[in-house]
C-alpha cells in the first residue's frame, strides 16, 4: 500500500464548540489575486537535470520577478523530479515540507546477476525502519540515524536492472539505499537514475517545468492569468499532510500578533493531533494563520475548559485581515 503515514487514517473533524463566519471581521472575499499569489504561494517544480536545486531557485525568482524564493528538500543536480518552491512571504513554509515523506523513482543496477525472487525478497525486507549512514558526499554529518522506508514497489527487473518506487521517511538518502541492497544481496549494487515524485501530499500530477512557468508568467504580463494561477499553489496546499486546528473568527487577529491558541478560541480539530505536534492553525474559511506546536492532544482539547491548546510559531497571515479594533481572545 503506496501510502504515508499521515494518509494511513482519515482523520476525522471534531466539533469543539459550534462557529458561524462573522461577516463584520472575515473579509468578503479571500481569494487571492494573482499577485498575492505570486509572493504567498508554492511551486512544484519538476526539476530538470544539470542545475543545482539553488540555481533553479534563482531561475524561478528571474522568470517571476521577486526577490525571495526558497527550496523544500535539496536534490543534486543529476536528479530530477519534484522540488517545491515557496515564493515571498511563503518561505518559512518549506521547515514542514522538508520533513514530509519523499516518494521516489529510482533504477538500481546490480553488479552480478540474481534470482529475481532472491531480489525482490531483499528490496522488500528494507520496507522497515534502518540505520543509514549519510554517504560521503552529504551536507549532514555522517552518523549513523534511523530512517523509516514506508513502502517499496518493485516496477520492472530486468537483466541487472531493478526499477522501483520507494516512499521514506525525509532525510532518506536513496543511493544509499541501493548501495545497502547491493550489500545485502552479496553482489553490489549503485543507483543509476533518480526521480523525485512526491514531496508530502505534492506529486507529479501537479509538477511544471521551468519552460511552463516562462510561459504562464508571459501570459500573465500580457493580460492574461489563468496559466499562471494553475501553476502558483496556495501555500495551504504545503500544510495539508499537518494535523490541523480551526480557530472562532474572533480569535484570528490575535493569533496573527503572536499570541498562543487558547481553548476558547477553538472551533473544530482534526482527530490525529498529538502532543508536541506540528500543527496549522486555519480560519472557518480553511485559510492558514499560522503554524504552531500542539500542547495537547485531540482528546486533551475536547475535554478542556480552559489552557493552551497551542503554541505559535510561525505567523503567516498579515494582521487585521480580520478587521478586529483590538487583539481578542
Amino acid at each position: 500500500m503506496e501510502k504515508f503515514p499521515f494518509e494511513k487514517e482519515k482523520p476525522e473533524i471534531v466539533i469543539i464548540r459550534e462557529s458561524e463566519i462573522d461577516p463584520k471581521l472575515s473579509p468578503k472575499n479571500e481569494e487571492k489575486s494573482i499577485k498575492e499569489l505570486i509572493n504567498y504561494g508554492i511551486i512544484n517544480l519538476n526539476k530538470p537535470q544539470g542545475p543545482t536545486s539553488h540555481q533553479i531557485t534563482d531561475y524561478v525568482k528571474k522568470i517571476l520577478n521577486i526577490k525571495i524564493a526558497g527550496h523544500s528538500g535539496t536534490l543534486d543536480p543529476n536528479v530530477t523530479g519534484s522540488l517545491i518552491i515557496a515564493l515571498g512571504d511563503a518561505t518559512r513554509i518549506v521547515h514542514h515540507l522538508l520533513k514530509a515523506g519523499k516518494e521516489y523513482v529510482c533504477l538500481m543496477h546490480l553488479h552480478k546477476e540474481v534470482k529475481e525472487k532472491d531480489i525482490k525478497d531483499t528490496i522488500n525486507s528494507f520496507v522497515k525502519k534502518i540505520d543509514q549512514k549519510p554517504p560521503v558526499r552529504s551536507a549532514v554529518k555522517r552518523k549513523k540515524r534511523k530512517r523509516e522506508i514506508y513502502y517499496i514497489t518493485i516496477l520492472e527487473i530486468k537483466d541487472q536492472e531493478v526499477l522501483f518506487k520507494v516512499g521514506c521517511e525525509a532525510g532518506t538518502y536513496i543511493r544509499k539505499l541501493c548501495h545497502d541492497m547491493g550489500q545485502k544481496l552479496k553482489t553490489g549494487a549503485h543507483m543509476v537514475q533518480l526521480i523525485r515524485t512526491r514531496v508530502g501530499t505534492l506529486n507529479d500530477k501537479s509538477w511544471c517545468t521551468l519552460q511552463e512557468l516562462k510561459d504562464a508568467y508571459e501570459y500573465y504580463s500580457e493580460g492574461n492569468e489563468k496559466e499562471l494561477r494553475k501553476i502558483i499553489q496556495p501555500i495551504e496546499t504545503a500544510i495539508e499532510h499537518l494535523p490541523k486546528i480551526w480557530v472562532n473568527d474572533n480569535a484570528v487577529n490575535t493569533l496573527c500578533h503572536g499570541a498562543d491558541l487558547a481553548i476558547p478560541g477553538v472551533s473544530k480539530i482534526t482527530s490525529n493531533i498529538n502532543n508536541k505536534d506540528a500543527v496549522a492553525i486555519l480560519t472557518l474559511k480553511d485559510k492558514l494563520i499560522c503554524t504552531g506546536i500542539a500542547n495537547m492532544n485531540s482528546r486533551e482539547i475536547k475535554k478542556s475548559q480552559k489552557g493552551i491548546t497551542a503554541k505559535t510559531k510561525k505567523v503567516f497571515m498579515k494582521r487585521n485581515t480580520y478587521k478586529t479594533t483590538k487583539p481578542q481572545g
